[in-house]
This record gives structure tokens, sequence and C-alpha cells, in this order.
């Protein structure tokens, strides 16, 4: 397995952060969902998404009804300006202290009463005046929240790449944070434009520093590109205190794995979905994506450190501790989407303080967070080669032997749907038109399927785990990618390859519509921890039961086709979200354009209940307890249907 670990610095670089970090810290350790709040965006800082209530449970579940619905506070404004429009509320509410806090898709933070969901105050950073950011546009996935018992901030960081801190009371900038409460986390950045290319992305609390990762445009025309350095800085004076490299400097290690020079012009291999922080170790956990550009690697020759891993690094220092690359050379866009989890789980009675990091693959990766070892061996096996011109994709990949895939690896014809022997040899003449095989196939010039796809498996939704029972709980889709190369065309690019984005390359993976490969397309799993085993695998959604090809044939749900998916743990229940792919329906599904809560029971996955929600988005649920009553909350829609909707028993 190629990976490498530097153990603890004996003799670490001394930062003095004082008494004050040092209570800062431990405020932050005791802040939970414990009491009933929810003070960060998976939860607890250990990013589990898991809350200890049980008040709404299985006996009481089909009497839960909306209690208040809050219409976003930018509604107005992307009504007055086209160039605004159309930004998905993707955001999971903070609640903490008697107050609920969210941000809007155009980034305004707003503070509401957790029990009416009346509005309290607003702050307004106008980061969309920047223009419309790269990639997904105008959202937020979330706010980090800091106390040091007295004083309490709102971190966010924006879409116009600067890194802003609130009064949590007031809505107020904080004047002691960098300029009138923010700071430009651009500065010293190759490559980045404002507004065009360069965002900054959820922040993390660790102790008195605040570390902020990025979000970067993978629509890519040029080899260069901003790299995703992630930085952090004094969470009170905003004082940049590091800087850790994700796509390494010549003077650093890593350097080495970028071929021809290539890590002086390559960008991306940014964090864009969050972090973990373990404040006993004092070390932060950095999931990094695929370096520029996502399906062609001609032009970066190497295996590409650290692109596509999971690394740790000193809060203090930003100096790196260990890191496990999960895809050498990345050409399938197998970006780590999700943020961390730290569990600590017991393994043939070995207790383990375990760093949990699920992936497109549908892989389970599961380290010793002080020392990166895996806890279940991780093997490197060969995989298929490439054969565009210019391109040398790496010659093995790494298969983690426990837990199993939660979802379907691989366009083989054994995965293949078989719903009739008619349907499958259909399904066999359209895959043989193209590229097809195990995990890990290439694209091509031909046109390779893959799946998972480039939206996984898992993807930023993530997982949650009980702590009580050691079970990990994955929401995951099914549904594959077609990629096809095409030489670049020198007058439009420096890169040797393109992706051909041509019309009707969606419909190749389907018949009329249908998926290919067997069903659930998308799905919840639950995975015993301490064993690496699956316990249970159920359907989110009924699927596409009513399409005419499957007429006369009595299925199972067959789960939906989502566009994401997401997870709330609770003591007594599992709830998953998702969002129905883009394709439009056109066979009578009542679930269709609609956001969906599902209710599960945790002992054996059976569907307790589907709640029809209005609006399509893919935010994560977050759970509450406040004046005795539990409530559950879910952002929905976006652009003027944008809303946050409260569930609770009468």
């Amino acid at each position: 397995m190629r990976r490498q670990r530097m153990g603890a610095y004996a003799g670490r670089l001394a930062v003095v952060l004082g008494a004050a970090v040092l209570m800062g810290a431990s405020v932050q350790a005791q802040r939970g969902t414990q009491d009933g709040e929810w003070p960060d965006f998976a939860g607890n800082r250990e990013g589990m998404k898991y809350s200890p209530l049980d008040q709404i449970a299985k006996d009481n579940v089909d009497d839960v009804e909306v209690a208040w619905r809050w219409p976003t506070a930018d509604r107005e404004l992307q009504a007055s300006n086209p160039a605004w429009r159309g930004g998905r509320y993707e955001d999971t509410p903070l609640m903490f202290n008697g107050m609920l806090y969210t941000v809007t898709p155009l980034g305004l933070i707003a503070a509401l009463d957790p029990a009416s969901g009346e509005t309290l105050w607003v702050h307004d950073p106008r980061a969309y005046g920047a223009g419309r950011p790269a990639n997904v546009g105008f959202l937020h996935r979330g706010l980090a929240y800091w106390t040091d018992g007295t004083e309490e901030r709102l971190l966010l960081g924006t879409n116009d790449a600067r890194l802003l801190s609130i009064d949590a009371r007031t809505g107020e900038p904080d004047p002691a944070f960098g300029v009138d409460g923010k700071v430009d986390i651009m500065v010293d950045i190759r490559d980045a434009v404002r507004g065009t290319n360069f965002a900054a992305r959820r922040s993390l609390i660790a102790g008195d520093v605040v570390v902020v990762g990025t979000a970067i445009a993978d629509g890519f025309r040029t080899r260069e590109m901003p790299p995703g350095d992630v930085q952090a800085y004094n969470v009170r004076t905003g004082e940049k205190l590091w800087t850790f490299h994700t796509i390494p400097r010549e003077y650093e290690a890593g350097y080495e794995t970028w071929l021809d020079g290539s890590a002086e012009y390559t960008g991306n291999a940014n964090v864009w979905n969050g972090m973990a922080y373990d404040p006993e170790l004092d070390y932060v956990y950095l999931p990094t994506s695929t370096p520029t550009h996502n399906e062609y690697g001609g032009n970066r020759p190497g295996d590409n450190l650290y692109a596509e891993s999971l690394v740790c690094v000193d809060a203090r220092t930003g100096e790196r501790i260990w890191h496990f690359q999960a895809v050498h050379h990345g050409v399938w866009d197998y970006d780590f989407p999700t943020r961390p989890i730290l569990a600590d789980i017991t393994v043939d009675g070995r207790p383990i303080k375990a760093v949990i990091q699920v992936s497109k693959q549908a892989f389970t990766y599961v380290f010793d967070r002080a020392t990166g070892e895996p806890v279940w061996p991780i093997e490197e096996r060969p995989v298929p080669q490439s054969t565009v011109p210019g391109e040398r994709t790496a010659p093995t990949q790494p298969f983690p032997t426990r837990p199993p895939a939660f979802d379907l690896q691989g366009t083989t014809e054994d995965n293949l749907l078989d719903f009739t022997p008619e349907l499958r040899q259909r399904a066999l003449a359209q895959l043989r038109q193209f590229e097809y095989g195990p995990l890990f196939t290439p694209p091509s010039e031909k046109g390779t399927i893959f799946l998972p796809g480039l939206l996984g498996g898992a993807n930023w939704g993530g997982a949650g785990f009980d702590p009580e029972t050691s079970v990990l709980y994955v929401p995951s889709r099914t549904e594959p990618t077609m990629y096809r190369l095409l030489p670049g065309n020198p007058n439009q690019t420096n890169l040797g390859y393109v992706q051909d984005r041509g019309r009707g390359i969606r419909e190749s993976m389907t018949l009329d519509g249908l998926p290919l490969f067997k069903p659930p397309y998308s799905r919840m799993t639950a995975i015993d921890m301490s064993r690496g085993e699956i316990l249970w695998t159920s359907p989110l959604g009924n699927g596409p039961r009513n399409h005419p090809l499957l007429q006369g044939l009595d299925l199972p749900p067959l789960g939906n086709q989502a566009m994401t998916t997401s997870v709330l743990v609770t003591k007594s229940l599992v709830f998953g979200t998702m969002t129905k792919g883009r394709t439009p329906d056109r066979w009578g599904d009542p679930e269709a354009d609609r956001q969906l809560l599902y209710a599960f029971d945790k002992a054996d996955g059976s569907l307790l209940r589907t709640f029809l929600l209005d609006g399509r988005s893919a935010a994560a649920p977050m759970t509450y307890l406040h004046e005795g009553k539990q409530y559950v909350v879910v952002a929905t829609g976006g652009g003027e249907t944008a809303e946050l909707v409260a569930l609770s028993l009468p």
C-alpha cells in the first residue's frame, strides 16, 4: 500500500496560544448534542450526525407534523436580479443557547426562534455582489460556531472568498476579527479569481483556530487552476497561522509525486466539504479532492499527492502527521466528498480511536486516528490501464478489505439489470457499445461507463454514526457516469484531452430512461463498525416501478434515482433524505420533483414513514430539543421556493 506516515513530532513547532486558547478549546469540547443542542453542521465535533433524542420514535413517527416553515431571507434578493437566482438551500442549521442559526443560498446569516421559526436578526455580507460562484452556484453548506464560554461567534466561508466572523447574539461583525469582521483567504493563492474560480467553504473550529477550505471551479479549459490550499486563522483576531498545501511546494514532501513540474501549475485538490478535529490529539483531518482536471491526467503525471487523500495535520502548526491516498493519479472525480467521522470502536477486543471516511467508490476507510494505521488491511491491487495517448494511470489502487462496499461497484455484466432475460440482453447490447469493467476502469476515447459514477456512491451528505451501538449508517446512490475523451483543441485549451459533454451521453446509460444496472438506485446501509460487516440495506424510495418496461412485474421498492442523499441518526430512529434525479418524471411518480425524508427502524432497516416535502434540495436534516419538544429541521427548495421546514409531534 502506498502510504506515507509521520509519527507525532517529538519536537513540534511551538506555538504559544496561551490560557485563553486552552479555555476556548475546553469549552468547545463540551458542546455537543447531549443537551439537545446541535452546535455543529454534523451535530458534534466528531461529525457523527447523531443525537441522543428519542421523543420522536417508532411508535409515534406517524403523528409527526409540520410545526413551522421559514421562507429564506434572500427570496426578494433572488427575485430582484436574474444573476442571483436559482441558489439551492442546502444548509444544515445550528442550534445552541436557545437560538437557531442558518445561512441562505446567497449567504445571508439569520437567527431564528427555535419554537416558531420567527426571524430574530439577519446579517447580509453581500458576497453575491462578486458574481455567481463556480461549480454549483449560489449555495452554502453550513456555519461554524465558536465560544470561549463568554463570547460566541459564527464563522462563514463566503462565495467571494472571505472568512467572516459574526457575533452570534447580535448578528454584527466582530470588529476584532480581520478588517470589519472579515479576512481575505484569496491572498497569495496562485491563479485565483474572486467570484470566478475560487470560493471559501465551510470552516472548522479547532480550539481557538479556525480552519477553512475552498471550492475551486472544475469546469476546466486550462491546466492552470488555483491550488486547494487549506488555511488556518486565529479565531479571535483573524491572524493567519498556517497554510497546508494540498499540492506540495518544491521544498515539501510529496512534490516528487508530481512529475514534469506539474505541481507548479496544477490546481484543485481542495477541501470543499468539511473537516474533523480531535481536541485530545489536537489533530485536524482533511479530505481532499481531484486535481485539475477530473478526467484526464496527462498534464499532471505521477501519483499526485495529496489529491484524493485523507490528510492528518497538527491543528496548531499545519504540519502533516500522516496521510492516506485513496486514489493514485485520479481520473474519475473520486474526490473525498464527505466529512470524516471520529468514533471510538472496539475491534477484536481492542479499543480504537478511529477516523472513518466513506467515499464515492462506496468504500469505508477506517484508520487509527493517531497513527494512520488501517484498522483492517487495505490492499494495493492491479487495475485496468488507460489507452488514451499521453495518459499514465497508476498500475494499482487501494482496496479496503473491510467493511464490504456499501453500493454497487463496477460496470460488469454481472451487475446489469436482470428483471427479465429480454431486458438483460438489451442492457448487455447497450453496454457493449462502450468500454466497461471493474472499479477503476479508466476513461477512454471510445467512452467508458463506470460505477459508482462521479457523484458516488456516497456524496457530500456523508454518513452518520451511533456511538452507543457502533453502527454506521450510509446513504448512497447507484448511478453510472460515462467519460468520453476528445483531443483538446489547441485554439481553445492547453489540456491534452477534454471530456465530451455532448448530447446523448446520459441516455447512453439507460434503456428508455431505465437504468442499466441493478437496483436499488439509492439506499441506506447499516454497517457494524466493530466487526466491519453490513447489517442491512434498505432502498430510499420506490424508484421507477411505473416505467413502461416494467409493467406487469411484481417488483419491490427499487430506490429513487437520487441527486444526493443525507442522513440523521437519533437514539430511536435513522432518517434519510434524498432529492430525485435531474431527469423529469414521465411515469406518474407522485414523489417526482420533491425532497423526501424517510424514517427507518434502526434495528432492521424497515421503512416507518416517508415525508414528502416541497421543493428540491439536498440538505442534511438536524434535530434539537427546545422547551421540552423535539424538532427535526431540514432545508428545502431553492430560489423563490427556499425554506426551512420544522417537524415535531403535536
